[in-house]
C-alpha cells in the first residue's frame, strides 16, 4: 500500500475527514476522563521547523507523548535539510529512522519534494500555500458546537493567505459555502478559487461576506515573512477588520474563529475576540486533539 501523506485537506476524502473529526472528539474525551490512549507506543515523529511556531510545536509534541510515542524537534540550526544537503537526500535518510515527518516551512514545493522522497507519512504543519492542520481543529470545534457543517455559510475576511486557501479546500470536502472578502490585490490564488466552483464566492466588503454567515473567520494581516509590510498592510486592510458591526451582519448564532496569534485592534477587535460568539480557545486546544487523530490515521491506520 502506498504511503499516505497529509499535505492538503484534499489528500483525504470527505468521509475520511469526518471519521477523523469524530475520532478526535473521542480522543479528547478520553484525555479529559484520564483514560490512557497510547496506540503509537514506540513510534517516532521527526518535526522539522523552518518557521517558528507555538501551537503547532506544542500540540504535535504533546500529542505524540500522550499517544505513547516520541517527537524529535529539528530547527534549521539542527539539520542540513536544504542547507548543504538536498531535500531529497534528507528525506530518504530521516524517513529511514522515524515513522512520520512533520514539516513547517515556507514554499509548498519543499513539502511536496520531501513527501515524494519519504518512505513514511509527511504532514504539512504549515506552508505559504496551505495550513490544513489548523482546519482540522476548526472543523472539530464547529462539529462540537453545532454538528455537521455541511450546508452552512462561512465568511473568510482578510488576507487571501494559506488559511483562506485551506478554507477553500474545506468547503469542497465538508460541503459548506465559503464567502471571501479581501482587499484588491490580496485575493486568494485564482486557481484554488476556481476549484471551489459554486461553493466559493468573492465579495467586495467584509459586511457583504459576513451577511447571514454561520461562521466568521479571520487571520493576521501580515503573516510570517511579511513583517516589513505590517504598517502598509494595516492601512490596506483597515476596512476588513472583524468588529461588532461586521458580526452584526452574520447570523445571530454565528461563531467566530481565529487561528491565533491575534492582533487585537487590527484584524479583529478585542470585543469580538472575547465575545460569547468567539470559540478561539476551544479552537486552539483542538489543535492537540485533531492532530492526535491525524497521527493515528497516518501512523497506525484503522482506528
Amino acid at each position: 500500500m502506498s504511503t499516505r501523506h497529509f499535505l492538503s485537506l484534499l489528500d483525504l476524502g470527505s468521509e475520511e475527514l469526518r471519521a477523523l473529526i469524530t475520532h478526535a472528539i473521542e480522543v479528547k474525551q478520553k484525555l479529559k476522563q484520564g483514560i490512557r490512549h497510547t496506540p503509537l507506543d514506540g513510534k517516532l515523529l521527526a518535526m522539522i521547523f523552518e518557521k517558528s511556531s507555538t501551537r503547532t510545536r506544542v500540540s504535535f509534541e504533546a500529542g505524540m507523548y500522550q499517544l505513547g510515542g516520541h517527537a524529535i524537534f529539528m530547527s534549521p540550526r539542527d539539520s542540513h535539510l536544504g542547507r548543504g544537503e538536498p531535500i531529497e537526500d534528507s528525506a530518504r535518510v530521516i524517513s529511514s529512522m522515524v515513522d512520520g515527518i512533520l514539516i513547517r516551512t515556507f514554499g509548498h514545493d519543499r513539502i511536496i519534494n520531501l513527501a515524494q522522497n519519504s518512505h513514511v507519512p509527511v504532514i504539512n504543519g504549515l506552508s505559504d500555500l496551505l495550513h490544513p492542520c489548523q482546519l482540522l481543529a476548526d472543523m472539530q470545534t464547529w462539529f462540537e458546537q453545532r454538528g455537521d457543517i455541511a450546508g452552512a455559510s462561512v465568511a473568510w475576511i482578510g488576507d487571501g493567505n494559506n488559511m483562506c486557501h485551506s478554507y477553500i479546500n474545506a468547503a469542497l470536502r465538508f460541503g459548506f459555502k465559503l464567502r471571501i472578502a479581501c482587499p484588491p490585490g490580496h485575493e486568494p490564488d485564482d486557481a484554488l478559487v476556481q476549484s471551489g466552483g459554486t461553493a466559493v464566492t468573492l465579495h467586495d466588503s467584509a459586511k457583504a461576506a459576513a451577511s447571514e454567515a454561520n461562521l466568521v473567520v479571520t487571520d493576521v494581516w501580515a503573516s510570517m515573512g511579511q513583517e516589513e509590510e505590517q504598517q502598509q498592510r494595516i492601512a490596506t486592510f483597515a476596512a476588513y477588520q472583524v468588529n461588532q458591526s461586521v458580526m452584526a451582519q452574520a447570523d445571530a448564532d454565528a461563531l467566530f474563529m481565529h487561528c491565533l496569534p491575534a492582533h487585537r485592534g487590527e484584524e479583529v477587535t478585542a470585543e469580538v475576540l472575547e465575545s460569547p460568539q468567539s470559540v478561539i480557545w476551544q479552537e486552539a486546544e483542538n489543535r492537540l486533539h485533531a492532530q492526535k487523530a491525524l497521527l493515528e490515521f497516518l501512523l497506525k491506520p484503522g482506528f
